[in-house]
């Protein structure tokens, strides 16, 4: 597979990654090693960043959407995302409180439906 594929199954943003993995296809095979026993550089990327858009996401509690309208469409790395949630602008507290009610409305609607 395209590096570009890899490193989204992976979770990474691919600039950040090595050159080497940049510019050369994973094999499937390959790819479930790094999953299973990932190289220091690769648990570095996923503890410090920078990360993708929808890795930044889930860090913030919020949708890829909420992210996009806040125009912060930029990797971040785990000390920006750290930094947002401790003084968290009224953009992301509507955003996290959005996605928090969404999620019980709907797994309100999955227990109501299962009752049935």
């Amino acid at each position: 597979m395209k590096p570009e594929t890899a490193a989204k199954k992976l979770g990474l943003y691919l600039p950040a990654t090595p050159q080497e993995f940049q510019d050369n296809a994973v094999t499937h095979g390959e790819l479930r090693d790094l999953q299973n026993n990932p190289p220091e550089w690769l648990e570095k990327l996923r503890l410090e960043g920078p990360h993708p858009r929808p890795v930044v996401a889930q860090k913030l509690g919020i949708t890829i959407a909420a992210l996009k309208r806040s125009e912060l469409e930029q990797p971040m790395t785990t000390a920006q995302i750290k930094d947002l949630l401790a003084d968290q602008p009224e953009w992301l507290r509507t955003a996290r409180t959005q996605l928090a009610e969404q999620r019980k409305a709907e797994e309100s609607a999955e227990t109501s439906a299962e009752e049935s």
